[in-house]
């Protein structure tokens, strides 16, 4: 059983980043609901300066997994050949009435490879796949942060193995799809219900009835598509979750994600300085 530990684990310098980046996150999806009626900003402005310090706090992360030596060139090409992967599942998908496969991608990865390795990969995917179909825009901060804590909540299941690792995470998948669904509304729901209806927001309004405000708002709106994507997450789950999880921890492997000597040690190990010779 050991050998089936092989998490990429997160050195302090990598969490206390993960933290700071996932503090940004929250206060930047649920500030409307605490705002003051003459406080609101619209996202379109300020969400350009969330992207600019996201993606380096992003390559904090990155680096401080590299200077604890827990990231090597095969980690680094596994990250790479993985984003790649999840962009193009995501591309497949579309995001057209739900169907998007590349989220299964992001709940194995996270569960074999570890929570900041999931964090990173859902990052790049997102940011990836926006680069390529052109979908840059003030909610693809929004987009990436929300696919990032799928993919990091993931990696924090309790250890189970067998069937019931894959019943977990199927569970897990259903509300991850449904997770990403509320969040990435919430970003956008305060300034699209100008209306005084039941489902706009209400500026000021106690945060109780906002929130049943937006409840309604999403079963009005895309609550539909968020079961799709829940149900296609957690079908993936039952069906390719065994293999996948299989695979990514054989490649977890090779790159010594459990390894507990730092990579420059590695390396003086296994070629050792030759003796001087003795004159």
């Amino acid at each position: 059983m050991g050998r089936d530990v092989v998490a990429l684990r997160i050195p302090a310098p990598s969490t206390l980043a993960l933290i700071l980046v996932s503090a940004i996150g929250v206060v930047s999806f649920g500030w409307p609901l605490l705002a003051q009626p003459d406080s609101a900003l619209a996202h379109s402005a300020d969400a350009p300066w969330l992207f600019a310090g996201l993606l380096p706090l992003l390559l904090l992360i990155v680096l401080a997994q590299l200077t604890e030596g827990r990231m090597d060139a095969k980690t680094i090409a596994l990250l790479g050949v993985l984003a790649a992967l999840g962009t193009g599942l995501r591309m497949l998908g579309g995001g057209g009435g739900g169907f998007e496969p590349a989220f299964f991608l992001f709940v194995v990865a996270g569960r074999a490879l570890g929570p900041g390795f999931g964090f990173v990969l859902g990052q790049l995917t997102l940011l990836a796949s926006a680069l390529v179909t052109g979908g840059v825009g003030p909610w693809l901060p929004f987009q990436m942060m929300a696919a990032g804590w799928i993919a990091l909540l993931a990696g924090l299941l309790p250890p189970l193995r067998g069937r019931a690792e894959v019943l977990m995470l199927a569970g897990y998948g259903a509300v991850a799809g449904l997770l990403y669904g509320i969040l990435i509304n919430l970003w956008f729901w305060p300034f699209v219900s100008f209306a005084d209806t039941g489902i706009s927001f209400v500026p000021g309004d106690p945060i109780t009835s906002n929130t049943v405000r937006y409840g309604a708002f999403l079963l009005a709106t895309s609550l539909g598509w968020d079961l799709i994507r829940a149900a296609v997450t957690a079908m993936l789950c039952l069906v390719a979750g065994p293999p996948v999880l299989s695979a990514l921890r054989r490649a977890a492997r090779r790159a010594k994600f459990d390894a507990s000597v730092p990579a420059s040690r590695q390396a003086a190990v296994a070629n050792p300085p030759a003796h001087p010779v003795e004159e």
